[in-house]
């Protein structure tokens, strides 16, 4: 288990303010965190963010909003009010990095738009994610990750030939955007430490799905040809698909072009399908993929999982058992990589995914557990704006923070 690192992150001494919900930049925020910015979390005074009331739940707090939030600190502020919008322009001038994804305009209604917020700080970077470009036709949609997997084709792409469109087991359009985010504003400190000036920084859920589709749109405006969906059946290389073992458990298998063929053909100990003009290239295996699935699976369905992994392995087959989550959690590679981190929540230890970059210099490390509503409010404002308790306090009493 990674402990907290004594060593500054990479980005230590930046402030983050995260005004966003739900999962695409509370992500990108936490990614920040992770790296070493103070991130500050704020959200509605009393009851946070809705996430905070979706089960499973440790403790009192919702486990989705914990993997969202650690190495955050969280303060409350009600945007509605006059006082809690002219808190948010103080600590907007004070910040490195806005990032938000409400609604296009309603920063702008509250007098916190990009340009007003440019010329009160004009080193700022402002994140903003949102289903659609800000400025095009779409702008004012509601957009979630299931609507962009929708609008994009990536759904269409999405399950068996002859089964309907799927949604992705996990919500990969909100994690990809999220990164798409951070590299933006990455990229956008590296512009500010050459001229000095901040910049907006604009990541949408469509641009980031479309960004997935591979070959899929070229392939449709040059040829003609819609892709759709395929299973699990790799559409480069024959075979790549999932094959069931002896045992009842299923392997994923790709023989990636023909050096990798040959060796999977040695391996099953049939030279003789190197010889058959059916088989004998990658071409001509990608028009005979049933008959080809059909060998291998006739094939690794004599042996169990335990032993056909090796086999593949020795001969240098690219090949993974299928594996399920309780199968991942014990992973030796994942332990050992420690791929999953403690998170000391009021509740008790939350085991959570770990990093996925590391860095010999400034690694990413856990600095804060997910906060609690507003557990760190009266610290932010000490802290960033030099607030004063009795201030703080009046401000409480208007319902303000």
């Amino acid at each position: 288990m990674k402990i907290p690192s004594a060593v500054p992150g990479s980005l230590a001494g930046l402030k983050v303010l995260d005004l966003s919900r739900f999962i695409a930049g509370p992500y990108c925020a936490m990614l920040l965190g992770d790296l070493g910015a103070d991130v500050i979390k704020v959200e509605t005074p009393g009851k946070g963010e809705n996430t905070r009331s979706f089960d499973p739940q440790v403790g009192g707090e919702s486990l989705y909003t914990i993997v969202f939030n650690r190495n955050k600190r969280g303060m409350t502020l009600n945007f509605r009010s006059p006082e809690g919008q002219a808190v948010l322009r103080e600590l907007i001038a004070k910040a490195d990095i806005v990032i938000e994804n409400f609604v296009p305009g309603t920063l702008e209604k509250m007098g916190c738009g990009w340009d007003a917020m440019h010329a009160l700080n004009p080193r700022l970077i402002m994140t903003r994610i949102s289903g659609f470009k800000s400025t095009g036709p779409y702008a004012h949609r509601p957009c979630f990750d299931v609507i962009a997997q929708a609008m994009s084709g990536l759904m269409d792409l999405t399950g068996h030939p002859d089964g309907p469109p799927t949604a992705a087991g996990t919500f990969v359009v909100d994690y990809s955007t999220a990164m798409y985010a951070t590299i933006g504003t990455l990229a956008a400190l590296q512009h500010r430490e050459r001229t000095g000036e901040g910049q907006l920084v604009e990541a949408t859920l469509l641009s980031s799905a479309l960004s997935m589709l591979v070959t899929a749109i070229p392939d449709q405006l040059l040829s003609g040809h819609t892709t759709t969906r395929n299973g699990t059946r790799d559409r480069f290389n024959a075979p790549g698909n999932t094959f069931k073992t002896a045992d009842g458990a299923w392997i994923l298998l790709l023989a990636v072009g023909d050096d990798k063929f040959n060796a999977l053909a040695a391996c099953m100990d049939r030279d003789d399908l190197l010889e058959d003009p059916n088989f004998s290239t990658n071409a001509q295996r990608m028009r005979h993929v049933p008959e080809i699935e059909a060998i291998v699976q006739d094939w690794v369905g004599r042996y169990t999982v335990e032993q056909i992994l090796p086999k593949l392995e020795a001969s240098g087959i690219p090949s993974a058992k299928v594996a399920t989550i309780a199968d991942v959690v014990q992973d030796r590679n994942v332990i050992e990589s420690e791929l999953i981190v403690q998170l000391d929540q009021k509740g008790g230890q939350v085991p959570v995914q770990g990093f996925a970059i590391d860095m010999n210099a400034t690694p990413p490390a856990i600095r804060h557990p997910a906060p609690s509503v507003g557990e760190h409010t009266d610290e932010v404002l000490r802290e960033w704006l030099g607030m004063r308790a009795d201030v703080a306090d009046a401000l409480r009493a208007k319902k303000a923070i």
